[in-house]
C-alpha cells in the first residue's frame, strides 16, 4: 500500500493499515457532510456509547479500504473484509482512545496534497 497516505494500527494481533480513498471519504461525507466535520463530530460527541460507535465505524472504514484495494489486485485469494462487531470485540475502550490519532493521521496524509496543491496555486496568482 501507499504508506506516504496511511496509517497501521493492530487489532486482535493484527495490523490493518488505515487508508483514506475516494470511497471512504464519500461514506464520510454522507454521514457527517464532509472531512471538515468528522473531527468535530468525534471530538464534542457527549454520550461516551455514540463516540465509541463513531471510532468503530471509522476504523472498520478505513481498515477495509486496504483490504478492498488488495482485493481488487488479488481477486483469486480476496480477504475477508473487517465488521464493525470484529473490531468491537478484539478492542477495548483505551485501545480505541490511541486509535483516533491514527485515524486523524490518515486524514492527515489522505488529504494533505491535495491541499498542498491548493496552496501552490494559490501562491503563483499574481496579486496587484
Amino acid at each position: 500500500m501507499d504508506t506516504e497516505r496511511s496509517a497501521t494500527i493492530v487489532i486482535g494481533g493484527q495490523s490493518y493499515e488505515l487508508i483514506l480513498t475516494t470511497r471512504a471519504t464519500k461514506e464520510i461525507a454522507r454521514r457527517y457532510g464532509g472531512l471538515e466535520n468528522l473531527g468535530e463530530k468525534l471530538m464534542k460527541s457527549e454520550n461516551f456509547e455514540l463516540a465509541l460507535d463513531e471510532v468503530v465505524w471509522l476504523l472498520t472504514l478505513l481498515a477495509n479500504q486496504a483490504i478492498l484495494v488488495r482485493n481488487l489486485k488479488n481477486k483469486e485469494a480476496p480477504e475477508p473484509l473487517l465488521t464493525e462487531a470484529d473490531v468491537e470485540l478484539l478492542t477495548s475502550p483505551l485501545d480505541l482512545a490511541a486509535y483516533k490519532e491514527a485515524i486523524t493521521e490518515t486524514m492527515f496524509r489522505g488529504t494533505k496534497r491535495n491541499i498542498e496543491s491548493e496552496e501552490e496555486s494559490s501562491k503563483n496568482v499574481a496579486v496587484g
